[in-house]
């Protein structure tokens, strides 16, 4: 692992950032649409909030994660490829349906993107006002 690389538990966060080691992260190449709320009341204590940041948290419960920064915002937070287990966090949101590619994207993440969208994955399976992107 470089040094510069993070590694520890993850604390989703309601924007879709990820607090990891006192960093907030934010994953690469995606954008979390914010969603109707849920409560999961199988855990407890229970919790609620927007379904796609509820699927990151189980995804990265109880796992450490794993980024490798690509680079810094202006208030210090920063942009990473991250990994949970096996599975790269930005993809597995997009496959899921969870997550919207940003237009600087790498062509897979748009493609996993129209993949979830055209089998009603995610987002794409419920009713949410998807903002209209800047072409």
């Amino acid at each position: 692992m470089d040094a510069q690389d993070i590694s520890s538990f993850a604390f989703v966060r309601g924007d879709g950032a990820l607090s990891i080691d006192g960093r907030l992260v934010y994953l690469y190449g995606i954008y979390i649409p914010p969603t109707e709320q849920t409560c999961y009341t199988f855990v407890r204590p229970v919790q609620c909030g927007s379904r796609a940041l509820l699927a990151l948290e189980f995804k990265v419960s109880g796992d450490f994660v794993r980024c490798q920064p690509r680079f810094a915002n202006p208030d210090g937070s920063l942009v990473a490829s991250c990994r949970s287990g096996e599975d790269d966090l930005s993809e597995w949101m997009l496959q899921r349906g969870w997550a919207l590619a940003l237009p600087d994207a790498p062509f897979s993440y748009a493609a996993m993107e129209r993949i979830a969208q055209s089998r009603g994955l995610g987002i794409w399976g419920i009713p949410v006002e998807i903002p209209q992107r800047r072409r």
